[in-house]
């Protein structure tokens, strides 16, 4: 049976069905954290100039989105990094971060940084294995103890 390709690219997070893949991550971020260690980009602030949404999708249906918002000349924070629960296990969520390194490689970005919780040992495994590593809050980060920072240079 074929199965269909996985596309990734660039889209307004304003859709109602990209929208509903936000809620999930939501959702499930609410179940690990308490709202003070949530630090949750609503769709609307992911919508501006200098950020860059981008969703994965699979015979039209979206599966996963990554996204990245320039904070400083030369570097951008990841947020948004999620993937169904029912397209985990083959690849995707390092599918969309090497896509996202591509289109900030492609706008000069030579850093990226973000905030992710201790609670999500897959997702820093992933960050992990693509050469981020730890570094203190950067941006408008307090200290956290449920959060764990991390960089890349590109």
């Amino acid at each position: 049976m074929h199965k269909p390709e996985i596309s990734i690219a660039p889209e307004d997070p304003r859709q109602p069905d990209v929208r509903q893949l936000i809620d999930l991550s939501d959702a499930h971020m609410q179940a690990l954290y308490p709202p003070d260690s949530n630090y949750l980009a609503a769709a609307e602030t992911l919508a501006v100039p200098d950020t860059v949404f981008l969703v994965a999708r699979r015979d039209g249906e979206v599966l996963g989105s990554i996204a990245f918002r320039l904070i400083a000349p030369g570097h951008a924070e990841m947020k948004r990094m999620f993937v169904r629960a029912d397209a985990r296990g083959h690849g995707l969520g390092r599918r969309l971060l090497d896509a996202l390194e591509d289109a900030a490689r492609d706008r000069r970005i030579a850093r990226i940084s973000l905030e992710t919780g201790i609670r999500q040992p897959e997702a820093i495994g992933l960050y992990r294995a693509a050469g981020y590593q730890e570094c203190p809050p950067f941006g408008d980060y307090e200290p956290d103890p449920l959060s764990l920072f991390m960089t890349k240079r590109l």
